[in-house]
């Protein structure tokens, strides 16, 4: 699969994940098409998020957590999917059998 057709398909099912669910940054890869690319994923919302206009916050990493550090996007993160709905337990974890969306 050609790099930027990999890239649209990311972009076409970040927006896709509906409100109140959430992806794992290796789900979207798989679900684009090439399943060893989880950290595509994470370049390409690095990359995009602002210009395409992403919910960039409904993806995780497969622990169920927010990849990002405290004071670097952490709580924005949190804050902008528990508005949506989504709980996290007392130790920072989504539980993915509620919350996980797969196309």
């Amino acid at each position: 699969m050609a790099r930027q057709e990999f890239t649209t398909q990311v972009i076409e099912l970040i927006r896709s994940i509906p409100k109140g669910c959430v992806s794992t940054y290796g789900d979207i890869a798989w679900m684009a098409g090439s399943p060893q690319a989880a950290r595509q994923v994470a370049r390409i919302l690095h990359t995009c998020s602002r210009t395409e206009k992403l919910p960039w916050h409904r993806v995780i990493n497969r622990e169920g957590r927010i990849s990002l550090k405290p004071f670097q996007g952490y709580e924005e993160q949190k804050m902008l999917l528990e508005d949506e709905g989504v709980e996290f337990d007392v130790t920072g974890k989504i539980d993915l059998d509620r919350y996980q969306w797969l196309t």
